[in-house]
């Protein structure tokens, strides 16, 4: 058992794609090259490469939690060079980042057709699984230990209360289709679209505040459990922690909580940027009194964010805009970071200053398509952002 934000665990995500975007579904033949057999994963010495309810999608995760983030950085990196150089090899295929694929449409992509595809089809059954928010978000997921069962509750009431002005940092799917769709980030968007017949597994994306974990076993997870149940859901998803969609949730089986509010970033730098960050602020809040936002504050908050960044106006005291905000909470995380967790905020300072990916996205885009079409713009632009991930630098 690790002490309370002792390790990151990280968990990327990364589309599968060819040199014109189109996605390629062909993850379980990469298990099968790595493993010998296709398979869930393949774990390779220091991480894992899984698939996802997508078939063109691949998560990429830590075989162990890491202390140092510049060991995460220089482990995760590996790992896409690794598993890139097998892409460019054997299927002529890239990785590409960022929280939503910019072009296709849900009908475009393949859903895992192998073991857990009866847990796919029961979800279909009830949700309809061919919409963006099912078949095209990519996330950053981060897993922080909770420590006993005081410091959980405590850690979760805190992450609860800066979640959504974490999306402004971390927004990076502004396009649909090819289009813009006036969030900054749509990913969020369909998110809570694609959810809406059982509206508790959603729970407004922002955690409720409980008191222990029985109370949140009760409150959360037995309540969606009914209702999942009163659509016809089979047994085998009643009473899975891992179902809980909102932007933070606890893993009992992990005892950690794990963070997946964030769109998943241009390259692994930025992601760790963004969990020294995380860490250092919750570090800070934890040992001084924090902010008291009330939780209808939080959810009008992220709804705003979602859509303006961090030009949104928000209910948080420190306010009036989600960039003011996320200047104090950075200052928070200066106050209390470690000396490798300095390292890296210099990024995060960046981009509370010039512009969420999403934003940059937007801007370079728009230029570029007024000498081109908009789809060559967004593929110039995209295939950047894939020699980013490649290059393990970050988009400015």
């Amino acid at each position: 058992m690790y002490q309370m934000l002792e390790v990151l665990g990280p968990e990327h995500e990364f589309a599968l794609v060819d040199e014109t975007l189109q996605p390629i579904p062909m993850v379980d033949q990469v298990i099968k090259t790595l493993r010998g057999r296709i398979a869930n994963y393949a774990n390779c010495r220091t991480f894992t490469f899984g698939k996802e309810l997508q078939a063109h999608v691949a998560e990429f995760s830590a075989i162990r939690p890491f202390v140092s983030p510049i060991l995460f950085e220089a482990t995760m990196h590996s790992a896409i060079e690794y598993i890139q150089e097998i892409l460019s090899t054997h299927f002529d295929a890239q990785l590409l980042g960022t929280g939503m694929h910019p072009l296709i449409s849900p009908n475009d992509v393949k859903i895992w057709p192998h073991r857990d595809r009866q847990i796919y089809s029961a979800l279909h059954q009830i949700f309809n699984l061919y919409q963006h928010g099912w078949m095209n978000i990519h996330a950053y997921q981060l897993n922080l230990p909770y420590g006993t069962q005081s410091e959980a509750l405590r850690l979760h009431y805190l992450i609860s209360q800066i979640l959504p002005y974490i999306v402004a940092i971390t927004a990076s799917s502004p396009l649909c289709e090819g289009q813009f769709t006036g969030y900054v980030d749509t990913r969020l968007l369909f998110y809570q679209q694609s959810q809406v017949r059982i509206p508790s597994l959603l729970g407004c994306i922002i955690p409720e505040t409980v008191s222990s974990f029985h109370e949140y076993r009760q409150k959360v997870i037995s309540r969606y459990s009914r209702d999942l149940a009163a659509h016809g859901a089979p047994e085998s998803l009643l009473q899975r922690e891992w179902l809980n969609s909102r932007g933070a949730i606890f893993r009992f089986d992990r005892q950690a909580i794990e963070i997946r509010i964030m769109d998943e970033q241009e390259c692994i730098q930025a992601d760790v940027a963004m969990s020294c960050f995380l860490r250092a602020c919750l570090r800070g809040l934890f040992t001084q009194n924090c902010f008291n936002t009330p939780r209808q504050h939080l959810i009008q908050d992220l709804n705003a964010v979602m859509e303006q960044g961090l030009k949104a106006r928000v209910l948080h005291p420190q306010g009036p805009t989600a960039k003011h905000v996320c200047r104090t909470l950075f200052q928070v995380a200066v106050n209390n970071a470690t000396t490798e967790e300095k390292q890296y905020l210099s990024c995060v300072s960046r981009r509370i200053e010039e512009g969420s990916l999403s934003t940059l996205l937007r801007r370079d885009i728009e230029n570029k398509a007024q000498k081109t079409s908009m789809h060559e713009a967004i593929l110039t632009i995209y295939t950047r952002l894939i020699q980013h991930l490649q290059r393990n630098e970050m988009y400015f």
